[in-house]
């Protein structure tokens, strides 16, 4: 059961991430009474809300340095008319947004908002055009948005600000969804609109306690803006330092259960790492691709790793969108392969594999920062591919790539599953052919004081 969020005014938000708040100038313009609308008694439900809260709108807006990240910060206050937003809200999200641009830093939407302002009309309601604008302008400036979601989040404030972050947190137990409680269907399961239920359903990243929400924050906006050119480096090996005698022996190496995975690698290679969840389509693969960015050396790097598992739609969904966020942000990918190949079940299918494949092989082809691959276990056929960097991918001595496992290949020729094995020598699948034949750069060994005779990032042939 989900925690009982606590409802947050617009200060107490911003002061769980920072103590270095600086408010921005509001926006000004002048309006008719009780509103373009002459909503009667508009005019006096404002001032009650203003006498309540301190605030003058729906919306704070300022900048702050959050774990030593400054950053524009937009906060909204429920207890002003629910937090809606009306002209003057969109007034001043614009400007926030207008001014992170200009100067260049990331933008924290601190999400409480009931949806658009009633007494308002359509106004209120197109206020959502103006919020999409301001926040693709700001994609396009290559800035990262990192929204974390408060009690309640609702209506077109989630479907803009919250959904549309590149990164999204949120508190436990807050309410989340596009209907708000007033307006949901009589039998709706309230589970399914909740931040537990988001992070499920891979629309929302992680729950974050409001105790561990500044640290986690600060090293969110650390990571993201960090831009860097130079390619990320291949991990060093970690498992057996020689390379497999024949094409079965690969096989089997790369299948063994003792074989180190995608998260020792990960732990190896970075100092710190947070991670994205879901592919913003209904669905995650937590248990086939891990996804984020991590520390390397003092730089960001994102990746991508499948885990040895068979990698689902939702998976190569999430990946591409890490690959395109990165891309975006200017930061090298690392990919780990790792994979007996793409998912292939019914349900794979009806949750458009094929579609969800190519978005990935053309993040990657498409990505102009630099992508690096390394080939940890099994490279089984398209659904390893897609994750693998043209001309800089290398790959472990106890791993292979194969264009289909060695048993299929031997079924598709009709042949006995007894030739499997002498089938996988014919497919040359093994590190040192990947290398002989011009589809991996090199074998990577183990770290140089473990005495590798391949040390990563040389270029160096199998021995």
């Amino acid at each position: 059961m989900a925690d009982t969020a606590e409802r947050l005014s617009a200060r107490e938000a911003v002061a769980l991430v920072t103590d270095d708040f600086s408010e921005l100038p509001a926006p000004t313009r002048g309006s008719a009474p009780d509103g373009p609308l002459a909503w009667p008694g508009y005019d006096a439900a404002r001032a009650r809300a203003a006498e309540r809260t301190g605030e003058q709108e729906s919306v704070v807006c300022g900048t702050a340095r959050v774990g030593g990240t400054r950053a524009v910060l937009v906060a909204f206050e429920f207890g002003f008319l629910g937090g809606s937003l009306g002209v003057r809200t969109g007034d001043r999200l614009e400007a926030a947004y207008a001014y992170a641009r200009e100067h260049r830093l990331p933008v924290v939407p601190l999400v409480a908002t009931g949806g658009s302002r009633m007494q308002e009309g359509m106004l209120a309601l197109t206020q959502l055009q103006r919020v999409a604008r301001a926040s693709a302008l700001t994609r396009e400036a290559g800035l990262p948005q990192v929204a974390v979601l408060r009690d309640p989040t609702t209506g077109g404030g989630w479907a803009t600000l919250g959904a549309g972050a590149d990164v999204v947190l949120a508190l436990p137990g807050a309410q989340i969804g596009f209907a708000g409680s007033r307006v949901r269907p009589a039998d709706a399961d309230p589970a399914a609109y909740t931040a537990e239920a988001q992070v499920a359903a891979g629309a929302a990243d992680a729950v974050v306690r409001p105790e561990a929400l500044r640290e986690t924050l600060g090293r969110w906006l650390r990571l993201l803006t960090r831009p860097s050119t130079a390619p990320a480096p291949p991990p060093a090996s970690l498992g057996a330092p020689d390379l497999p005698a024949t094409g079965w022996d690969a096989v089997r190496r790369a299948r063994s259960p003792r074989r180190p995975r995608a998260a020792a690698y990960l732990d190896a290679y970075f100092a710190h790492r947070v991670t994205i969840g879901g592919d913003r389509c209904g669905g995650t693969d937590p248990d086939g691709v891990l996804c984020g960015f991590g520390e390397h050396e003092g730089r960001t790097v994102a990746y991508a790793a499948q885990t040895g598992a068979a990698t689902r739609p939702a998976g190569y969904r999430t990946a591409a969108r890490l690959v395109r966020l990165a891309d975006r942000l200017g930061i090298p990918v690392l990919t780990l392969v790792d994979t007996p190949g793409a998912a292939n079940d019914a349900e794979a299918e009806r949750q458009g594999a094929g579609a969800a494949i190519a978005g990935l092989f053309g993040a990657v082809a498409a990505a102009r920062t630099p992508v690096t691959t390394l080939v940890i276990g099994e490279g089984g056929s398209g659904g390893a591919l897609a994750l693998a960097a043209p001309g800089n991918t290398w790959v472990t001595p106890d791993s292979y790539f194969s264009v289909i496992a060695p048993e299929l290949a031997a079924a598709i020729l009709k042949r006995s599953p007894a030739e499997a094995e002498t089938t996988a020598g014919q497919l040359r699948i093994r590190p040192q052919d990947l290398v002989d034949l011009g589809v991996v750069r090199g074998v990577v060994g183990p770290a140089p004081e473990q005495g590798s005779t391949c040390p990563p990032g040389t270029g160096g042939r199998h021995p």
